[in-house]
């Protein structure tokens, strides 16, 4: 186990016994009470200021104990979420491949909504199951002094609630996780939606897309309530259960003082103030297993989303290469792959220096991107070996490796901030990078120039000019390798010749690019090409 887990469990357990000496404090409080009403009720004199002092301080004191394991049982379950939530960041940067658990809506569904679910559960069924381990036992010993009678009751009651609580809690874990799966559902569906929210207006798929939603909102709704209905149902019960428990002990305590019982009891009379204590407590005896009952929904939430967890662990995923580690970048030097293979495609050996260019051609699906990847170190190859001035690529060199390459994906994406921070996200862009994307013209016609703000979909430029963005955003820094996915897609002639005489002025600089491509135009005017054919290349 490692420290941070060790330590937050330390933190657990101590906030548990905090709630435990909490409840332990109303056996006190509860004395007093019966001490004075029992002397009243006897004839004797009860000092009101006495009492009063003994009840303020036995309840502030159980304020104070209740209030501060609230607060280390808080910070141990941020400490907890938080690690978690870190486990499947870095889990989801360093994997290669999308997670079997669903697209990037069902992981940020996990990582943001559901792992929430736990809160609850650590901080109320925890506890509630540390008092049930102590508190009642502590009073049926307590009862069991007075009365033997009171103590078979007791005893008799309280095992009924957590019995059915469990046969209810089978039924709630598995309403539970159908329910955390349609949110999951849910969010992947937001957001495939969103990606193909300009597309869906251009065909007239508005009005569908929308019925689509509130049909899988309405099947969460049904979901919910499912869930909503277990949980009361069984708190229906489980009071049930306590208030016939106490009646009984009221009952028997009550003829005991009036005479008409005289069994019950170790052969002694049942005194006034021993009567009240065992009616003040009785009630006590029943609320951790209440208290427990109702996280037990929480813990069917919380099991149902460490399953998910588990499922997310379990998933065996190609990794990337390197640690994630922010690093200078590595000079660009020689570029060699030697006996490359990797999903069943054999590729053909290379050899780059500073200055080459080369085009990846070969139809959809061949393995061109895959290269690319490669070469990049977001997948680790098969079989061979990628060296990089004579070293093989590593998880020690790919952060420097990845630092120095320039990437421009075939489909242009953006967040919600102005171009200048689309092409430098924060950092100064030099005026060359946007002369060499040939950005200049088309920021001066921007409204509010570089610092237009485009927003998620890059909306007030054409695909061409979001072509150009992600270009010059792959030459910011200064890159030595620029990996280029299909760069001319879908533009037109003279676009497309723009972009690839930018391309090419990089390489005649000095740098190294690296193009897939279907264009045969751009390929003729790389000097180097390789054709790839699925499980075969040329």
């Amino acid at each position: 186990m490692s420290a941070p887990k060790h330590r937050t469990n330390n933190i657990e357990a101590l906030g548990c016994l905090l709630s435990v000496l909490a409840s332990l404090v109303w056996l006190g409080a509860a004395a007093v009470i019966a001490n004075a009403f029992g002397d009243l009720m006897d004839g004797h004199p009860v000092s009101v200021v006495r009492t009063g002092i003994w009840l303020m301080l036995l309840w502030g004191l159980r304020a104070a104990l209740d209030l501060a394991a609230q607060g280390v049982l808080a910070q141990a379950a941020d400490a907890r979420i938080d690690a978690l939530r870190h486990e499947i960041v870095m889990g989801e940067a360093r994997a290669a491949t999308p997670s079997a658990l669903g697209g990037a809506g069902a992981i940020a569904a996990l990582t943001a909504e559901k792992l929430e679910a736990l809160r609850p559960a650590l901080l109320r069924y925890r506890p509630a199951r540390m008092r049930v381990l102590a508190l009642p036992l502590v009073i049926l010993c307590i009862a069991a002094w007075h009365s033997w009678a009171v103590a078979l009751v007791l005893a008799l009651a309280g095992p009924l609630i957590p019995v059915f609580m469990a046969l209810v809690g089978w039924a709630a874990r598995e309403a539970s996780a159908r329910q955390l799966q349609e949110v999951g559902q849910l969010s992947d569906l937001l957001v495939d939606r969103l990606a193909a929210l300009s597309d869906l207006r251009l065909i007239g798929a508005g009005p569908a897309t929308v019925d689509g939603f509130a049909q899988a909102s309405e099947d969460l709704r049904g979901r919910t309530m499912a869930v909503l209905r277990i949980a009361f149902l069984s708190s229906t019960v489980l009071e049930l259960f306590s208030a016939l428990g106490v009646a009984m002990v009221a009952i028997w305590v009550g003829f005991s003082l009036l005479g008409e019982l005289g069994w019950g009891g170790w052969g002694v009379p049942l005194t006034p103030t021993a009567g009240l204590y065992l009616l003040l407590i009785a009630p006590e005896f029943f609320q951790p297993l209440r208290d427990l009952a109702a996280a037990w929904h929480d813990r069917a939430g919380a099991d149902a989303v460490m399953e998910e967890v588990r499922q997310w662990r379990e998933d065996r995923r190609p990794q990337r290469l390197g640690r994630g580690e922010a690093t200078s970048p590595a000079p660009m030097t020689t570029l060699e792959t030697r006996g490359l293979r990797h999903r069943g495609i054999a590729y053909p050996d290379l050899l780059l220096e500073p200055g080459d260019n080369l085009a990846i051609e070969g139809p959809s699906g061949a393995g061109k991107s895959t290269l690319l990847r490669l070469l990049a170190g977001v997948e680790q190859p098969e079989e061979g070996q990628i060296l990089v001035d004579g070293v093989p690529l590593s998880d020690r060199t790919a952060d420097a490796w990845r630092a120095g390459i320039g990437w421009m994906p075939q489909a242009p994406h953006f967040v919600n901030g102005s171009l200048r921070y689309n092409i430098g996200f924060g950092e100064t862009v030099a005026p060359d990078t946007l002369r060499a994307a040939e950005l200049t013209g088309v920021i001066d016609l921007l409204p509010r120039g570089d610092l237009t703000r485009l927003g998620e979909r890059g909306a007030g430029l054409s695909g061409g000019e979001a072509r150009r963005v992600t270009l010059a955003r792959a030459l910011h820094g200064g890159p030595g390798l620029l990996l280029a996915d299909e760069p001319t897609a879908d533009l037109d002639a003279d676009t497309a010749r723009m972009i690839s005489d930018s391309l090419l002025s990089f390489a005649a600089a000095g740098g190294t690019l690296i193009v897939a491509t279907h264009d045969a135009a751009l390929a003729e005017r790389m000097a180097q090409r390789v054709a790839i054919h699925g499980k075969t290349a040329i």
